[in-house]
């Protein structure tokens, strides 16, 4: 039989095209039946082994750090800091992405090399994900997923070390989306970058290429989410999807092939990533089917640097959003012959010179 891109449901849930097994996954609770609590603020030095899917960069300090969005969620993050950064007045620079990623994977590999180039950057895992707490597990939203990303600012905003003017952020994926949609809503943000980047709303509602975007296709997509809620709720568990397929098929397309390439091999493999195993709840497509991303990227008067491959399958996102935007301080960058995951860890692809540029005359 011939390799199928997913059902819609699944193809909805990331931003990857192949289903893996579907699992389940329980809420956390203590022995009396209690949701657990997340932990309070707090912030310590990582002194244990850790699984990084990239080197440390020379000069560069890698600290833990925990604080909460203002939904009460506990996020955690690495602060990446130059060991030469200054006292007082540093630029910022807060990392997410991919969508279903970690920070150990993509987001802090941007975070290493822009703290590298004397930035410091902030790469953490969104809520129900990761180390980040938020129960259920392996859920997203747009409204509490943009949160985060203004949580991260909130965070960097009050370091001492850190000019709250100076503040920049980096989506990654699914993540480049988020990004805009944060930018459009905090103006705090000064310059915004988004790599590689997939539209999560336009995608669930419309499938890949908008070859699903009918009221018929997204009322079947309904029926499916909401007798999935019904199952879970009867079951007391969340069935998962989504997750990169494993075994690879001969025949699948080439871009499912560079997915397997990062999140199922020693390059970019992390066992708590949602792409490299089970997935994402499947019910977790829902908010994204109901809510449009970006209704108000036309209204970001600060900087945006619009960043994707010649070759991605998901270029035209990037290149749809970047219509979008308004004014001069507006970037589309295509990179030639880039794939989509190139963006995700390939220095001579990532065009990290231009991006040090783009955030150095924003963020002054």
């Amino acid at each position: 039989m011939k390799f199928r891109i997913l059902a819609v449901v699944c193809a909805a849930l990331i931003a990857l095209v192949s289903c893996g097994e579907k699992m389940e996954t329980k809420n956390t609770e203590n022995s009396e039946g209690a949701v657990i609590k997340p932990a309070k603020e707090k912030e310590e030095t990582v002194k244990k082994e850790e699984h990084y899917t990239f080197k440390l960069a020379d000069g560069v300090k890698r600290t833990k750090v925990h604080f909460k969005n203002h939904f009460g969620i506990e996020l955690a993050g690495d602060l990446y800091m130059p060991e030469n950064a200054a006292e007082k007045g540093n630029a910022a620079i807060a990392i997410s992405g991919p969508f279903g990623a970690v920070k150990e994977q993509s987001s802090g590999f941007y975070a290493n090399e822009m703290a590298r180039r004397g930035f410091v950057a902030l790469a953490f895992d969104p809520s129900f994900t990761g180390e980040s707490a938020g129960e259920p597990r392996y859920m997203n939203s747009p409204d509490i997923n943009t949160e985060d990303f203004m949580a991260a600012v909130d965070f960097l905003s009050t370091r001492d070390n850190i000019d709250p003017n100076k503040i920049g952020i980096i989506g990654i994926c699914g993540w480049g989306g988020m990004a805009l949609n944060t930018a459009a809503i905090d103006t705090r943000i000064k310059a915004t970058v988004a790599s590689t980047m997939y539209d999560m709303s336009r995608v669930t509602a419309n499938g890949y290429n908008d070859s699903a975007d009918s009221a018929e296709a997204r009322n079947e997509m309904r029926k499916a989410l909401m007798a999935q809620r019904t199952e879970d709720f009867r079951n007391g568990s969340y069935k998962l999807a989504g997750g990169v397929i494993d075994p690879l098929p001969e025949d699948a397309p080439q871009f499912v092939k560079d997915y397997y390439a990062y999140y199922k091999t020693p390059r970019g493999y992390h066992e708590r990533s949602l792409n490299s195993n089970g997935g994402w709840n499947i019910t977790a497509a829902t908010s994204l089917l109901n809510t449009k991303l970006l209704a108000y990227a036309g209204e970001i008067e600060n900087a945006v640097m619009v960043v994707h491959g010649e070759k991605a399958h998901s270029r035209y996102f990037s290149e749809t959003a970047f219509k979008k935007l308004k004014g001069e301080n507006k970037e589309l960058v295509i990179i030639p012959g880039a794939s989509h995951v190139d963006l995700y860890d390939n220095p001579e692809k990532i065009p990290f010179g231009r991006i040090d540029e783009f955030f150095r005359k924003y963020l002054k």
